[in-house]
């Protein structure tokens, strides 16, 4: 057997191994087959809405003007802005190899007893993607633009989650100063009222003290609940990206209207989510890396095409005479002690991590859909339970100031009946707080986000 003959033998053994090397492995089509798996969800809400925007939920235009300040001005976000440009700075990049190459160059040469030359080059050079390796790489990157974007996309809708969250906890504390407030008044009046019995002679000043000791207590609380909301006001500015105290906004101390997303079939809803859609981006592109890893192995051409011209003047040796001379190679990894084929196999692995980060994605995702229905269906019950509890401490309230007054009870037996009702009346809130707060996070977890 001649070499020519030994030369084709090896090529067509290098073609067949490194095309039968490719792995049979679809993980796109088992990612996709996850995703359409059938969970069982149902919302039962008046309110429920199909909503196609997190903002509708609750839908105020301040609100909304903060989103969109915050999206502009957020340094987080634009980082990961930055990195989607860097990325496609790098796509290019690989774009590039598809692309013949051209070189010129130009120099001088003096020796000693010897006129002066110049020479002049322009070199093509161009590698045939016989096997379309540059363009799984060059396909690869484009999937990875998919995949930053994605996760642009995840830290804009994070970011208006977060920023509605901070309205509702602003709301929130607001709500729990004015009923402090309340409480530090009633308090107050029960003082006065002791003060009154007592210069009457028909109270003790251990009933004072009693009532004195409650309202220092109610007075410290509602410091901190002031400070709270300032803490609560300055995180804003942090979400806003703003130093220092945040813009004068106009948040009532009522809640607002926050609808509950409708939860329909997982694989309309689920794909709607960036990170699924990021992560699923990214086993593409890791496979389409496996591919040119694989393709590596295979035989490359390229060819070059030069043109030089040397003369004793610099305007001479612009190529007004050029000599042209054109070159083809053949190059096939023959042994390389394994180092291809190690790359082509951690590029296999490589996807196959890709596809169980994008299950542990899913199942994270399913997760949150699920406890966040959970969640809703909980915390409505809770409400319920909360407001007959207020509804009733209100009336064992109103009955132990009347028998306080009779003198059928002590101060500490009205304090406690004062107590119980403010207390269930914060719970109250804080309950309804968290609903709506998991109606944001359900929103969320459908894949619902703001406008690209």
């Amino acid at each position: 057997m001649d070499f020519g003959r030994k030369f084709k033998v090896t090529v067509l053994a290098l073609v067949v191994s490194g095309c039968s090397s490719f792995s049979e492995n679809n993980f796109q089509d088992r990612a996709k087959e996850s995703l359409s798996q059938e969970v069982n969800w149902n919302v039962e809400q008046v309110d429920a809405v199909n909503a196609t925007k997190l903002t509708d939920l609750m839908n105020i235009p301040e609100l909304n003007e903060l989103i969109a300040q915050a999206l502009e001005n957020n340094p987080s976000v634009q980082q990961t802005l930055m990195a989607l440009k860097i990325i496609y700075a790098d796509r290019t990049a690989t774009n590039s190899d598809r692309i013949p190459q051209l070189t010129a160059g130009f120099s001088g040469d003096k020796e000693e007893d010897s006129d002066a030359s110049y020479s002049t080059d322009l070199t093509i050079s161009w590698e045939l993607d016989l096997w379309n390796k540059i363009g799984d790489s060059t396909y690869a990157a484009d999937q990875d633009i998919i995949s930053s974007m994605a996760t642009l996309q995840s830290a804009r809708d994070t970011l208006a989650a977060d920023i509605m969250k901070a309205w509702l906890q602003i709301n929130l504390q607001q709500q729990l100063i004015d009923i402090e407030s309340q409480r530090l008044a009633t308090l107050e009046n029960n003082e006065t009222f002791i003060l009154e019995k007592y210069r009457s002679g028909l109270g003790d000043l251990e009933d004072l003290d009693t009532a004195k000791t409650t309202t220092a207590s109610t007075r410290s609380t509602l410091v901190e609940y002031k400070e709270t909301l300032a803490q609560n006001k300055r995180s804003l500015s942090l979400l806003l990206g703003q130093i220092g105290s945040s813009q004068n906004v106009d948040i009532s101390s009522e809640f607002p209207t926050v609808l509950t997303p409708l939860a329909s079939l997982p694989e309309q809803d689920l794909a709607r989510r960036p990170d699924l859609q990021s992560a699923y981006a990214d086993i593409e592109a890791e496979a389409y890396r496996t591919k040119a890893a694989y393709k590596a192995l295979l035989p490359s051409i390229s060819l070059e095409v030069a043109l030089s011209d040397t003369a004793s003047s610099p305007s001479s040796a612009l190529l007004t005479s050029p000599l042209w001379s054109l070159l083809g190679q053949l190059s096939a990894p023959l042994f390389d002690g394994g180092y291809l084929r190690s790359q082509a196999e951690i590029a296999e692995l490589t996807t196959e991590k890709t596809y169980w980060t994008y299950q542990e994605t899913l199942l994270t995702a399913v997760n949150e859909v699920e406890n966040a229905l959970g969640q809703e269906k909980s915390l409505a019950l809770q409400q319920q339970h909360l407001q007959d509890a207020y509804e009733s401490s209100l009336r064992s309230f109103d009955n132990y100031q009347s028998k306080y007054s009779e003198g059928l009870v002590d101060i500490s037996d009205l304090i406690t009946a004062q107590t119980n009702s403010f207390n269930y009346k914060e719970n109250l809130v804080e309950v309804q707080y968290n609903r709506l707060v998991n109606r944001i996070v359900l929103g969320l977890a459908l894949g619902l986000g703001v406008s690209q």
